[in-house]
């Protein structure tokens, strides 16, 4: 369940402390839990394992964060230029510790695209986590892998909201790959499913555009440890005439 940085850190990981990298590797890292199945259409369920590192409603071109000044928009994220929709977003930060299994967050039609790094290859993710670990803080000064590293735009078609949602999963350095479980297109998917893996520290972020019939409100706060399919991470109201007619 949710929990402040500090709160995780020092009850979840309590018992990680003095195991080898090695031990950790083999016999933690791949782990599956078994997690029950949450099904509730008034929220976005987390989809993945990690600490919440940035959360705002931003334009396709306004800079959702600024890495050593240079921004980094909506638009570079999805590298899609033509995306047009202001979009809520929320990004999680998957330490070496969590769980690398990715769920879904409501149910829909799934359908993928994969880009390669922008470079040879991927930056590493390693000073987020130590800061992160080490320091109780979140810095984005080091984030320059948001703007270089591999991705894979998951795109889910919710015929109930009339209108997408986006899993923007962001490989670390170490991985070679995003796993998709199932290989196919524009295949239904279930709220809290099961649906991909990425190995070692990465980052996953649910990209909600807004809506004129429903609202949707985040639930926790930059700097909070959710998990995936567990923790319901963005609540749905639907907007009443009124609100429709004076959207704010």
């Amino acid at each position: 369940m949710s929990k402040t940085m500090k709160e995780w850190i020092a009850t979840d990981l309590r018992e990680m402390q003095g195991k080898s990298i090695s031990w950790l590797s083999q016999y933690h890292f791949f782990r599956d839990p078994s997690r029950p199945d949450y099904v509730d259409s008034s929220y976005f369920f987390s989809p993945a394992d990690g600490i919440v590192v940035y959360q705002s409603v931003v334009a396709p071109t306004e800079s959702l964060v600024d890495i050593k000044g240079r921004p980094y928009s909506l638009r570079e994220a999805l590298r899609d230029d033509s995306y047009d929709r202001t979009s809520l977003v929320i990004g999680i930060f998957m330490t070496f510790y969590d769980v690398h299994i990715n769920r879904i967050p409501y149910s829909g039609r799934l359908s993928y695209r994969e880009f390669e790094p922008l470079d040879t290859e991927n930056r590493p993710m390693l000073e987020i986590e130590k800061a992160i670990l080490e320091q109780l803080r979140i810095s984005t000064d080091e984030a320059e892998y948001l703007h270089q590293n591999q991705r894979m735009v998951n795109r889910v078609d919710v015929p109930e909201l009339h209108q997408p949602y986006y899993i923007l999963q962001i490989a670390d350095y170490d991985v070679d790959s995003i796993t998709p479980f199932e290989l196919k297109q524009n295949q239904p998917v279930q709220q809290g499913q099961r649906f991909s893996q990425i190995r070692y520290g990465s980052q996953v972020d649910l990209i909600i555009p807004l809506s004129h019939t429903h609202t949707f409100a985040p639930l926790w706060q930059v700097g909070d440890h959710v998990e995936g399919g567990i923790d319901p991470l963005v609540r749905i109201c639907a907007k009443t005439q009124s609100t429709e007619e004076n959207p704010s």
